[in-house]
């Protein structure tokens, strides 16, 4: 196992001009340390290496909660839409972006440091055809915090869906579930 280019990003909690088609286009087949470093340069080179070499290639996007980290992986997605001339670039991204909603109800909690924080893993496989363009991709999740389920911590929360249960209680579909308001349910997992 060889480690490759390791960049380490900052969130600055705002949107800056550094991620749109122009800067895709400024860094796509440029070589590693010709310009500077970015989210965008790995991408070029994962995606070289897989051209050159024709081997997988891996990026970690790792960090706490907060960091960026969906959003990092969203422009990677773009970059390599944009660089393969995917004929669908905008809809393989919005495809594997579509599942954000369910898994986040599923997978994220109120923790004290981030309202919506994953708690949970996200692998991401983008499948290209032999002329490099991405032809699909498949999102695989896994919990990290089964505790969660049964515990939290002071002025955290249970998953979002156990909150968006509840607060659907009344609704005939769910009737046969026997759900109550959150509060008397939390207190049946104490």
């Amino acid at each position: 196992l060889v480690a490759g280019i390791i960049l380490v990003a900052i969130n600055p909690y705002k949107q800056l001009p550094i991620y749109g088609d122009a800067i895709i286009h400024a860094y796509s087949g440029q070589n590693m340390g010709d310009m500077d470093p970015h989210i965008f340069a790995v991408a070029e080179e994962a995606y070289k290496q897989m051209a050159r070499n024709n081997k997988n290639q891996s990026i970690i996007v790792s960090g706490e909660s907060g960091a960026g980290k969906t959003v990092s992986a969203r422009y990677t997605m773009r970059y390599f839409a944009t660089v393969s001339k995917s004929s669908s670039n905008a809809d393989v991204e919005d495809k594997v972006l579509a599942s954000n909603p369910i898994t986040e109800a599923v997978g994220n909690a109120k923790t004290t440091r981030n309202d919506n924080s994953s708690r949970f893993g996200k692998y991401t496989e983008i499948s290209f055809d032999q002329s490099y363009q991405i032809i699909g991709a498949n999102m695989r999740t896994y919990l990290l915090e089964k505790s969660r389920v049964v515990f939290q911590s002071e002025n955290e929360r249970n998953y979002h869906i156990f909150y968006q249960l509840c607060a659907s209680a009344m609704q005939p579909e769910y009737e046969h579930l026997k759900l109550g308001r959150s509060q008397e349910n939390n207190l049946l997992f104490s």
